[in-house]
């Protein structure tokens, strides 16, 4: 999955979880600017991040590794 597709994800979460980005950055503790560039696809965002922001969606990371 690359930056794009996992920002569209996080895009539709929240819209189904009914929440905007300035409540979901109160939630996770991340910038509105920062949510709005990682569902932009922009951005490199830490791993540290993201697992603060999927944890407030009720969602995890989880990383696969190719053989």
């Amino acid at each position: 999955m690359n930056a794009k597709e996992a920002g569209e994800v996080i895009r539709k979460r929240r819209g189904v979880l009914g929440i905007d980005q300035r409540t979901l950055g109160e939630i996770s503790g991340i910038a509105v600017h920062t949510l709005s560039n990682i569902e932009a696809g922009k951005g490199n965002p830490t791993v540290a991040t993201l697992e603060r922001v999927l944890s407030a969606l009720g969602m995890e990371l989880r990383i696969q590794v190719k053989s």
